[in-house]
């Protein structure tokens, strides 16, 4: 089930917005493709970053894949339990397999990314 309170980037990151900080993490769409996380590696606390910038990579027993951000703005925390054990990123991607967290300009809005709906109709069409 997609969570229909958060925003998502077409590169399969979600985001939650509260207040001035993001909260990004990726898809269960991206997990099942990437199979069993193995190893995540993630940029450090006060890294700047533009939409679609690099943040970290994520590798699984099938691929390496980089992960983007889908906000501006300053990397705040980064989720080290997810380092430590990257199997929470396929138990619980919404929840306790959160990556980072991005300080975004005030009045910043996720409009720009697609919906629950919108993201749904993509990854239908990506023979999902």
């Amino acid at each position: 089930m997609i969570p229909k309170n958060l925003r998502y980037a077409a590169s399969h990151e979600w985001a939650g917005l509260d207040g001035d900080i993001c909260n990004v993490g990726i898809t269960a769409f991206a997990v099942e493709q990437l199979t069993d996380v193995v190893f995540v590696e993630l940029n450090k606390p006060g890294t700047k970053v533009n939409v679609g910038d690099k943040f970290g990579v994520i590798e699984s027993v099938k691929a390496v894949s980089d992960l983007y951000a889908p906000v501006a703005g300053e990397l705040t925390a980064v989720n080290d339990t997810i380092v430590k054990d990257p199997s929470l990123v396929g138990a619980d991607p919404y929840g306790k397999g959160w990556m980072v967290k991005i300080k975004v300009a005030p009045g910043t809005k996720l409009d720009k990314l697609l919906t629950a709906e919108q993201y749904e109709q993509q990854i239908a069409s990506q023979g999902h």
